[in-house]
C-alpha cells in the first residue's frame, strides 16, 4: 500500500508499506524501516520497489515483517529527514500493530549512511541496525556520537571492491565500535563492488538474525 505522510505543507514523504501474511494478524508485527539509496530518490515509488526490502517483501508473500519504505525527494538526503522518519515510523507502527520491541533499521548506500545516523540520533528505538555499503559523516558527530550504539546489535555489509562508497567508510565505524566493545559484526564481500545489498537482502540468515533481536 502507498501512504503520504505530511508534517507540514513543505515537508512530506511518500511511503510504501507491506504487511505480513493474514495468519500473523493476531500478534504485533516485527517491523523493518528501510532507507533506499540515492538512485531511488524522487516522487515515483516504483523506483524503490525494485531493490532492497520492498523487493523482497513483494516477492515473498510469507515475509513475516511489517515493512516501511519512505521515499526521499530528489536532490535531498536522509540526514535532513530524521524527525519526519521518526513520525512515519511511530504512526505506522501504531496503525498497523507493529511490535515496538522489534523495530529494525536498514538501508544501503545513502540509506546505509542514513541508518547509522538515524540509529545514533534515536537511541532506544531500534532493536537492531543493518547498514549496507554506507558510512558516517565526521561533521555529524563521529566518533563520539556513535558510542551510544555500543549496546545495539549491528550487522554491517560492504563489498571490498566498492568504487562508489569505499569499504573503509564501513571499516572505520566498525573498528571504532569493536574498540568500544560494541555488539557489531561485519560481513565483507571480496568480489563485490557497490551492489552488496542484493546478496544481503536475499540471505535468509539476515532475517533469522533480526528476529532474534529484541529491545
Amino acid at each position: 500500500m502507498i501512504k503520504k505522510f505530511k508534517k507540514t505543507i513543505e515537508k512530506e514523504l511518500n511511503c510504501f508499506i507491506t504487511l505480513p501474511p493474514k495468519n500473523e494478524y493476531n500478534k504485533p508485527f516485527p517491523t523493518i524501516l528501510f532507507l533506499h539509496g540515492a538512485g531511488e530518490r524522487g516522487n515515483n515509488l516504483n523506483l524503490i520497489k525494485k531493490k532492497g526490502i520492498p523487493k523482497v517483501a513483494l516477492e515473498n508473500p510469507d515475509f513475516p515483517f511489517l515493512t516501511i519504505s519512505p521515499q526521499c525527494p530528489e536532490d535531498e538526503w536522509w540526514n535532513d529527514k530524521f524527525e519526519l522518519l521518526k513520525d512515519i515510523l511511530f504512526e505506522t507502527v501504531e496503525e498497523y500493530n507493529g511490535d515496538k520491541k522489534r523495530i529494525y533499521l536498514t538501508g544501503f548506500s545513502m540509506g546505509g549512511y542514513g541508518s547509522w545516523h538515524l540509529a545514533a540520533e534515536y537511541l532506544g528505538i531500534f532493536a537492531a541496525v543493518v547498514p549496507i555499503c554506507g558510512g558516517v559523516f565526521p561533521l555529524l558527530g563521529f566518533p563520539h556520537k556513535f558510542k551510544k550504539l555500543v549496546n545495539t546489535p549491528v550487522w554491517v555489509f560492504h563489498g571490498e571492491k566498492d568504487d562508489v562508497v569505499p569499504i573503509e567508510e564501513s571499516e572505520k565505524i566498525v573498528n571504532f565500535l569493536k574498540k568500544e566493545n560494541g555488539r557489531v559484526k561485519f560481513t565483507k564481500y571480496p568480489n563485490l563492488k557497490h551492489d552488496s545489498w542484493t546478496i544481503t537482502y536475499d540471505n535468509p540468515e539476515l532475517y533469522n538474525w533480526l528476529l532474534k533481536q529484541h529491545l
